[in-house]
């Protein structure tokens, strides 16, 4: 089962503010290259880390009101929520490893 949920301004507080674990939020849009290539790595740590992460997918395009909330200037962002702060934050493509690093001290 993946952990990879669609985030809106609906279900932000519940999905990611109040979560019981902690939360990658990607920031971005279905245009942005960038982005398209980060999808197979965060559906791959989604699935690695089911009940551990949940990774939530926020389209800039769709749900401005948040990503204005968090300045999200540059797409893609991943922000990691940990009950309910941000904890970590990345802007543009990364490698596996690098979030590896990132979500270690957190699983």
């Amino acid at each position: 089962m993946s952990s990879e949920v669609t985030i809106t301004k609906d279900n932000f507080q519940k999905e990611v503010l109040e979560s019981d674990i902690p939360v990658l939020v990607d920031f971005w849009a279905p245009w942005c290259m960038p982005c398209k290539m980060m999808e197979p790595i965060l559906a791959q740590l989604a699935g690695e880390n089911a009940g551990k992460l949940k990774v939530g997918k926020l389209n800039v395009d769709d749900e401005g009101e948040i990503a204005g909330e968090y300045n999200i200037v540059s797409i893609p962002t991943l922000l990691l929520f940990s009950k309910g702060s941000i904890a970590e934050k990345r802007v543009g493509a990364v490698p596996r490893q690098v979030l590896d690093d990132i979500l270690k001290p957190y699983l």
